[in-house]
């Protein structure tokens, strides 16, 4: 598993957001050119984000985008779902019944453990602590 370029961007330009001081917007233009986004990339990434729910955006002279929520409130998990859909190492995990040794498979149970602990490691990853790392 490989986690996309545009949810990578994704979780560049929402670090980005949260250096804001708390309501500060940002200029599309501007988070593209900090971060080396593409402007057209990042204008469907800032729709995705924003229908997930996880950032605001406004038009005009004062518009720009905005965290929804405290950076604190948002996680690294949200952020990939939200442009790369649910995680899922393999495909029996996501889907039973795709292997006819389900049943008896031990390699099964090894991709659902490590799935588990990597959503669980994005899941309790926020971008708050992100910012301290950074410092």
């Amino acid at each position: 598993m490989q986690i996309t370029r545009q949810a990578d961007y994704a979780v560049r330009a929402v670090l980005h957001l949260a250096k804001l001081q708390n309501g500060e917007r940002a200029s599309t233009s501007s988070v593209a050119k900090e971060q080396h986004i593409p402007p057209s990339f990042l204008a469907k990434i800032i729709s995705q984000l924003s229908i997930a729910g996880l950032l605001h955006t406004s038009r005009g002279a004062r518009g720009g985008v905005v965290l929804a929520r405290d950076p604190k409130d948002i996680t690294l998990l949200e952020v990939v779902e939200a442009i790369d859909g649910p995680i899922h190492l393999h495909d029996c995990i996501a889907q039973g019944g795709v292997c006819g040794f389900e049943a008896h498979c031990p390699i099964r149970s090894v991709w659902c453990e490590v799935q588990d602990a990597l959503v669980a490691r994005l899941r309790g990853t926020d971008f708050a602590e992100l910012l301290a790392r950074a410092q």
